[in-house]
């Protein structure tokens, strides 16, 4: 295992650093500045190790086109939040709306655009930083970290972690775009899905993907044109799959969390595999909760396991 920390630029005057992990031919790249994953390089089916996920070389890149969420660590709710507002406890919170009429990935200045701290743990690096009460409109003092470490058998682990001061809500996730080389197929292990209405946010309803464009309970083709949640079979040992014919390559995502946000655009060679919870979930008492508490912790982990066939 070999962990190392090079300076990366700064933000505002504040230092970024890029830290590397390498272990069993994968090696991973990681930025202080969004907690984002930059690159990630494991073998073809060849042996000849390269890219898999999509980013910039430098910072400015990242600075100048946030957009994308190209590997970022989004928060404090992935997703959207309908009109940028929900009620807890009583008290209504408004956040800022800049995903068109909704709150998305946090807000205007997310935990995608902050720049993090950084400390080395055994098989990786821990990111923490402390989300004052109100950031983005967010109640509660949110203290929350994400480590990220490579398994011995260079699987990828992000393990998130939070606590609060004050009733809040919590979501987090990784917007890596995934791009094997070449066309991909899916496989993602969900009998139903949220629909959505025409700008983003579901209906309430959970349907089952059987019969629609998006039964992917078997490996196919996975084409474009899908921002859709995915409601995770429970239970099973992993939630996707994602494979190249081109290169061989492999990414098994397995994950503590109840969805998966599936988002393959024509604008972009990857796809973004985001496990989260459900969008929209502090306004639908239906969906699984987000709602996080004094006193209690808030908890998720996804593995990307890498492999050729």
């Amino acid at each position: 295992m070999r962990i190392t920390g090079e300076p990366f630029g700064s933000v505002d005057g504040t230092d970024v650093r890029r830290w590397t992990l390498e272990r069993g031919g994968v090696r991973v790249r990681l930025l202080t500045y969004g907690g984002i994953v930059q690159s990630v390089a494991t073998p073809d089916r060849d042996g000849v190790p390269g890219e898999t996920v999509l980013g910039f070389p430098d910072l400015g890149g990242y600075l100048k086109r946030p957009e994308p969420y190209f590997g970022a660590l989004v928060g404090r709710y992935a997703n959207r939040i309908a009109g940028g507002v929900f009620t807890l406890d009583g008290r209504t919170h408004r956040l800022a709306r800049n995903g068109g009429p909704h709150s998305l990935h946090g807000g205007e200045r997310g935990f995608d655009k902050r720049v993090w701290d950084a400390e080395e743990v055994e098989g990786g690096v821990r990111l923490s930083r402390v989300s004052p009460d109100g950031e983005e409109g967010f109640p509660g003092r949110l203290e929350v970290s994400a480590t990220y470490t490579l398994d011995e058998d260079g699987a990828l682990r992000i393990a998130y972690r939070a606590l609060t001061d004050a009733p809040t809500v919590v979501a987090l996730t990784n917007h890596a775009y995934w791009d094997l080389g070449g066309e991909h197929e899916l496989r993602v292990t969900a009998g139903y899905f949220t629909p959505k209405d025409g700008t983003g946010i579901p209906t309430g309803e959970i349907a089952p993907v059987g019969g629609t464009r998006l039964d992917f309970r078997t490996l196919r083709p996975a084409g474009v044109g899908i921002d859709d949640n995915f409601v995770l079979d429970a239970g099973a040992p992993d939630a996707a799959e994602l494979y190249s014919p081109v290169t061989g390559r492999v990414v098994t995502v397995e994950t503590s969390e109840p969805g998966l946000q599936v988002y393959a655009d024509a604008m972009f060679s990857g796809i973004a595999l985001e496990t989260q919870h459900f969008p929209d979930s502090p306004n639908r008492p239906e969906f699984p909760s987000t709602v996080l508490r004094p006193g209690e912790r808030y908890a998720s982990e996804t593995v990307y396991r890498f492999g050729t066939r």
